[in-house]
């Protein structure tokens, strides 16, 4: 069920985005998981195209947040206004109050902004004047940031990247892809006419069944370990939180429900581990002068921890 409804989405978003088959079926994944995703990329590469195409397919009431450094923590949560009619106060709810939230270059916004966001995206609730407020389910956050400009920029704090299971990079499109794009874009915006193909009581069955996806003692172990290694690597000053071990888990999970498995395999857990911990790790300054990358080093990890064997 959940390959199949996962087929229906990512070829419902490949009408307006071309190619990319592999990085739509990992918003599915995070959706499975009810994770959030950090779309990070140079401009115009698609990453808010993407995000509004997947929002449209999936049914969930969908809202954009621009982040810019005038943005106030109430523009986003809500605020609770005085009504002179009534003599009362009411609470007018911000957009983070909807389901599929697009954080438009999130790290535009001020740090006290940017942390006005963790606790609905880890609690799925928002607090302001002392009442707290559960958010509509199922609930995602998709966020976008350039790498390249950082000028006028304030970085995720670690707290904050934490809280993204998947960091997912698009990149340029090939050149036939890039020929489909002006041919498909040359009389129209298919994101206009773009219809959902699934409901959100649909999205938190799917998510119920990927919690069913079978993991074998050893395989968990496995996660464990590839977790444990990034904590001990001398190249490493930051390693994987238990958050982040609960967040490769769950997307090898959801990788193997997209493969049509009910169970998880040692390679399930390999293709998530850089999406899952390239953007957490802190490098060493040692290790950044030889010019290594978070990618390299979880590269090497992977390569070093012992893969299970059956039997």
């Amino acid at each position: 069920m959940i390959q199949a409804a996962a087929h229906k989405i990512v070829q419902n978003v490949q009408k307006v985005i071309v190619g990319k088959d592999d990085v739509i079926q990992r918003l599915v994944a995070a959706i499975l998981c009810e994770g959030h995703v950090l779309l990070e990329d140079v401009p115009g590469t698609g990453k808010t195209t993407l995000a509004r195409a997947l929002a449209a397919s999936l049914g969930c009431a969908f809202r954009r947040i621009q982040f810019t450094p005038d943005l106030l923590p109430s523009d986003v949560t809500g605020l609770s206004w005085f009504n002179q009619k009534q003599q009362e106060f009411e609470f007018r709810p911000g957009p983070i109050m909807a389901q599929v939230i697009l954080a438009d270059e999130i790290n535009r916004a001020t740090p006290r902004t940017q942390s006005a966001l963790l606790e609905a995206m880890q609690e799925r609730q928002v607090t302001v004047d002392g009442v707290t407020r559960p958010l509509l389910r199922p609930f995602l956050v998709m966020a976008t940031q350039n790498p390249v400009e950082l000028e006028g920029t304030f970085p995720l704090p670690e707290a904050q990247i934490d809280r993204f299971q998947l960091r997912v990079q698009i990149g340029y499109p090939t050149q036939t892809e890039e020929n489909d794009i002006l041919a498909r874009f040359r009389l129209s915006d298919p994101l206009v006419e773009l219809e959902a193909v699934t409901t959100p009581e649909e999205i938190q069955a799917l998510q119920q069944e990927r919690r069913a996806i079978r993991v074998e003692d050893s395989v968990r172990d496995y996660v464990v370990r590839i977790a444990r290694a990034t904590r001990q690597n001398a190249d490493i000053q930051l390693g994987a939180s238990p958050r982040a071990t609960m967040a490769l888990f769950q997307a090898a999970q959801a990788w193997a429900a997209l493969q049509g498995r009910a169970f998880v395999l040692p390679d399930d857990v390999k293709a998530m581990a850089l999406d899952v911990f390239a953007h957490r790790l802190m490098i060493a300054p040692q290790a950044q002068l030889r010019g290594r990358s978070a990618a390299e080093l979880i590269e090497d990890i992977v390569s070093a921890v012992p893969v299970p064997v059956e039997g």
